[in-house]
C-alpha cells in the first residue's frame, strides 16, 4: 500500500484569528471553533487509520477529540515551529523592527531553525512512511506546511507555498512512487 499521511490543521484559537504566531502559548479552540473540530469527523469517516498522531498543544488535541480521536498519540514532533522573541506578535509588528520579514526567510530569535523544524517532521514523514495503512496527524499552520514541503523533498522554506486554513483537511500520498499532494486545504 502506498503511503498515505491525512494531515488536518487545529481549529481557530483567538491568536490565530488575529494572526498572532502562536507556538508555545497552550491556547485553546475558540467556542464556536469546537463546531468546526466536530465537522472534521464526518469528513474524516472513511478513513481507517493505523496511526493517529497529535501535537502536545491543546488546540490540536482538542481537535484531534473533538473529530472522534480522542486516544491520539501525543507526538513532539509536531509541536508549531517555534517562534522564541516573536510568540504572540504578528508579521506587520514584527516587520517594524524587520522588513520583509517572513517565517520562511528570516530566523525567530530566541526560537528555532528552519533546519531544526525541518529535522522534527522528517521524523514524522518517516513515521508515516512506515505506517502499514493511513496516518492522521494533527497539527498547526507552519509544522504542517513544513511537513507537506519534506513529504515532498522540498527544502523548509517551500512550505510558504502552501497556504492552509484552520479546520481544514488535506491528504499527502504517492503516484507512481513519486511524492504528491492529493488534496489540499478542504
Amino acid at each position: 500500500m502506498a503511503a498515505e499521511l491525512w494531515i488536518v490543521r487545529h481549529g481557530p484559537t483567538d491568536w490565530s484569528r488575529s494572526g498572532r504566531h502562536t507556538s508555545v502559548t497552550d491556547l485553546p479552540l475558540l467556542p464556536e471553533s469546537e463546531d468546526d473540530a466536530r465537522a472534521l469527523a464526518d469528513r474524516l469517516a472513511d478513513i481507517d487509520p493505523v496511526l493517529v498522531l497529535t501535537s502536545p498543544r491543546l488546540r490540536a488535541r482538542r481537535t484531534a477529540e473533538l473529530a472522534g480521536f480522542a486516544d491520539a498519540e501525543v507526538d513532539p514532533d509536531l509541536a508549531e515551529w517555534a517562534y522564541g522573541d516573536y510568540e504572540g506578535i504578528t508579521t506587520p509588528e514584527i516587520r517594524e523592527s524587520v522588513p520583509g520579514w517572513t517565517i520562511w526567510s528570516h530566523p525567530c530569535p530566541g526560537g528555532e531553525s528552519a533546519d531544526e523544524v525541518g529535522e522534527r517532521l522528517d521524523r514524522v514523514v518517516a513515521r508515516a512512511r512506515a505506517a502499514d495503512g493511513p496516518v492522521l496527524a494533527f497539527a498547526h499552520g507552519h509544522s504542517l506546511r513544513v511537513l507537506t514541503a519534506r513529504w515532498l523533498g522540498l527544502p523548509v522554506a517551500e512550505g510558504r507555498l502552501f497556504r492552509l486554513d484552520t479546520a481544514t483537511v488535506s491528504l499527502l500520498g504517492q503516484e507512481r512512487e513519486q511524492a504528491v499532494v492529493v488534496r489540499w486545504n478542504s
